[in-house]
């Protein structure tokens, strides 16, 4: 039995990593700022339990830390079109952010001879495009827009607090989260709510852009399989990836088939191919034998669970 912060925890992958915590009896202060992203529905389901609490906070305001053995922080502004029209927000929340999380534990470390663990939520995008092959941990990072941008910069905030001041830290490095509960900006949902309004679905760079998806259960339980390797994680970098990619225009014309359920249609009638994306990679890939080879695999399979996600989405239409 842990205790364990949890900033962001009303976003998509925060909320489900706390729920799993939660289910196994951890103690869980959840953190959030309650942005435009956030499930306040899940909120009401996690005050349920005795061992959660809530602070209603922006990560960069966070003034002290109670005892505790883990800070995971995946709390983050992550919408790369929102980072291409105005970065402030990306830049206080994923560098000032992570940096006030760094000093605090500087702070805990001077006062207590044991410091927790920083585990930090990034993403596949530090590393920018990849046209064949496989992003491994010890690549160059070149991100290719703001919001990437300001993922890499915390990495290396981390990875330098850790060498001058002896903080302790997992980095994970998920490729693109799907799953029920996701906020509207992205792609899955974006396109069920095109969808439910009759509208064209704007489809950047004519759906070329290859993804790898990862199911949000499998990343939560890459949370697990790393405080179950405590000692082999310590100052470690995992991708998580799953090994399932394919084009965005494949995944779209998917959701579409299985919104109308039925295959004899003209995807053209759907999908509005006039959007370009500035500093749009091409293509996205991990390598994550690292992670695997601690036990974690990933086990949600992307065309079956797409198939309830979009049902799910269909009957509960969100703004």
């Amino acid at each position: 039995m842990k205790i364990i912060y949890i900033t962001g925890c009303l976003g998509f992958i925060g909320s489900y990593i706390t729920k799993l915590l939660l289910d196994q009896g951890h103690y869980v202060r959840g953190i959030d700022k309650i942005t435009y992203a956030a499930n306040l529905d899940i909120l009401k389901e996690f005050t349920k339990y005795d061992k959660f609490i809530f602070e209603h906070k922006d990560i960069t305001d966070i003034e002290f830390l109670y005892d505790c053995d883990y800070i995971i922080n995946v709390a983050a502004e992550t919408h790369v079109g929102n980072s291409i029209v105005k970065s402030d927000e990306f830049i206080k929340s994923n560098i000032y952010g992570v940096q006030n999380i760094l000093e605090l534990l500087r702070n805990y470390r001077q006062e207590n001879q044991i410091t927790p663990r920083l585990i930090h939520f990034s993403t596949d995008e530090v590393y920018g495009d990849i046209l064949s092959g496989e992003h491994t941990e010890t690549d160059l990072l070149k991100p290719s827009n703001p919001y990437s941008a300001t993922k890499a910069a915390a990495d290396m905030l981390i990875q330098a607090w850790s060498r001058t001041y002896g903080i302790d830290y997992t980095i994970i490095r998920p490729t693109n989260n799907y799953g029920i509960g996701q906020y509207i900006e992205k792609l899955i949902p974006k396109t069920c709510k095109y969808l439910s309004l009759g509208r064209k679905i704007p489809l950047h760079n004519h759906g070329k852009p290859v993804r790898n998806w990862l199911h949000v259960k499998d990343t939560a339980n890459s949370v697990d399989t790393i405080l179950k390797n405590h000692d082999q994680s310590r100052n470690q970098i995992y991708n998580v990836c799953g090994g399932f990619e394919q084009d965005n225009l494949t995944t779209v014309t998917q959701i579409i088939h299985a919104y109308f359920q039925k295959t004899n249609i003209n995807i053209n009638d759907y999908i509005d191919f006039s959007y370009n994306r500035s500093g749009q990679d091409f293509r996205y890939s991990l390598n994550d034998q690292k992670l695997q080879n601690l036990g974690w695999k990933a086990i949600e399979i992307f065309n079956h669970s797409l198939l309830s996600i979009v049902e799910y989405y269909k009957n509960k239409f969100i703004w």
